[in-house]
């Protein structure tokens, strides 16, 4: 049959060809057909010819189904990168249809996932950084929050972490600052903390944070914050700031107990919360 599907994807019928995407789609959600279906049949060379040109409806289908394929245990990833795929999702990000630009982002967000540094570099460079920040404050949540996850896998493993940071600290920073401050839910919280705490597991990112006593006020008080995924969230920042191993942390240490820190550590080891109160 998958032969068949597949011939789908270049009917004249547009109707035809949305089936023959919704079925691959269907399709694309198991690891294995990925594995093996998907790759006997080089699948991603035709999705990349519809996505080039088609209407909306079979533009969200099939960039949900592109998104299925950048999964990092998907064999098409490597020749879909090959291939242009940066410059079209990048494309996509910038679409007036909601659904797409969601779609956009979350393949680039699972692209970006264990990448090496190259790729994150392609997908910023195409991105932008006024487009990054455009899609930070984009009234669609679904949108918001996978550009968090796009920013939290691209600031991952710390030579990555300083790279990024060296040459994009001060927006992202002060991208972070402007989420912490806005009427978000938690969810949105958690995330942007996330983010926050991978900065401060970098080598030379940390000094971005420690040196910013705006940010440094915000992670205290989510430490205080009723929610306990925003204070474990704000805990994993003040852990990756002072592991004693790593130069400069008896500075860091002595700033975030002047701070009051230690007194809320304090007072949060007595919580109910077992995971909060053994963090």
């Amino acid at each position: 049959m998958m032969d068949r599907i597949v011939t789908g994807l270049s009917e004249s019928s547009v109707k035809v060809r949305l089936a023959a995407v919704r079925c691959l789609h269907s399709l694309s959600r198991s690891v294995q057909q990925l594995r093996t279906s998907f790759q006997d049949h080089a699948v991603w060379k035709p999705l990349m010819k519809v996505l080039q040109n088609a209407p909306d409806e079979i533009l969200v289908v099939a960039s949900s189904m592109l998104c299925n394929l950048l999964l990092e245990f998907s064999p098409s990833k490597e020749p879909i990168l090959e291939s242009g795929a940066v410059e079209l999702l990048c494309g996509l990000t910038q679409s007036e249809n909601p659904a797409l630009r969601v779609n956009g982002i979350w393949a680039l967000m699972n692209m970006a996932f264990q990448a090496e540094q190259k790729i994150k570099a392609d997908i910023l460079r195409s991105l932008s950084t006024e487009q990054l920040f455009r899609l930070l404050s984009d009234s669609d949540l679904n949108v918001l929050m996978k550009t968090l996850g796009l920013l939290r896998n691209l600031l991952s493993t710390r030579p990555h972490i300083d790279k990024i940071m060296s040459t994009h600290g001060k927006q992202i920073m002060q991208a972070v600052t402007l989420i912490l401050e806005g009427e978000h839910n938690i969810e949105v919280k958690e995330q942007t903390l996330c983010i926050l705490a991978n900065i401060a597991d970098g080598t030379t990112a940390k000094d971005l944070i420690m040196t910013n006593d705006d940010i440094l006020q915000k992670i205290k008080y989510y430490m205080g914050h009723s929610h306990v995924k925003l204070q474990l969230a704000a805990m994993f920042c003040i852990s990756n700031l002072i592991w004693n191993e790593e130069e400069g942390s008896q500075e860091r240490q002595d700033k975030l107990r002047d701070m009051g820190i230690v007194d809320i550590l304090h007072k949060l080891s007595q919580s109910p919360d077992s995971n909060l109160c053994d963090k």
